[in-house]
């Protein structure tokens, strides 16, 4: 595109956002119809799918016309609207992450007994309470059976950081499991350590 068509169309963008400003949202669709193929090829690129992408585009365009008014310069609706776009994207990338994150609790509770981590419901639970990076790391090391070398490249982070983090959500979980055992049964001189406790390996 030569400077004088990108000119054109910035001009054309700055009308329609100015004229859906001035009291006629219904020329917002003009927007629609200029940006949608070029956005849903630019949102199925970072998403890996065309349904996925189309959801995603959707809500794009639903949060370009409601945040209108914070637009300082019309005539780059564009880039704006690509910006918006790529943080759409990245709320779906990180929500099925979450939800893989689930179906890997979910799908371990459901299979045979795993060497590591005990079947009390009580760490399952502990484990659900942690805070993302934490729970993301006891995923890796004991659901995944990754090394911390191999966690540390797959999350592209130091090796010493993986480890404190993972000592950290050690002392978590054995806090919280014996919070919980404390709440549940009666303190005993003679008793041994919790079922549920996670030993750091």
């Amino acid at each position: 595109m030569s400077e004088t068509d990108e000119s054109t169309q910035n001009m054309v963008d700055k009308y329609y956002v100015q004229r859906c400003l001035d009291g006629h949202p219904d020329d917002f669709r003009y927007l629609v119809r200029r940006y949608q193929a070029v956005l849903l090829a630019h949102l199925a690129g970072k998403l890996g799918s065309k349904d996925k992408a189309e959801e995603a585009a959707q809500e794009s365009f639903v949060r370009a016309y409601f945040k209108m008014d914070k637009l300082n310069k019309p005539d780059l609706f564009y880039s704006w609207l690509l910006g918006i776009a790529d943080n759409v994207a990245k709320e779906h990338q990180r929500n099925e992450q979450i939800r893989r994150q689930r179906e890997a609790v979910r799908s371990f509770s459901q299979e045979a007994p795993q060497p590591e981590l005990s079947q009390d419901f009580a760490l399952e639970a502990a484990i659900a309470e942690l805070a993302e990076p934490y729970r993301k790391m006891i995923l890796l090391r004991y659901y995944g059976q990754h090394s911390c070398n191999k966690i540390a490249e797959q999350l592209d982070m130091p090796l010493g950081t993986v480890t404190k983090t993972l000592s950290r959500a050690y002392a978590m979980l054995r806090s919280s499991l014996q919070q919980t055992e404390r709440s549940h049964a009666p303190s005993s001189p003679d008793a041994g350590r919790s079922r549920g406790e996670v030993y750091e390996v």
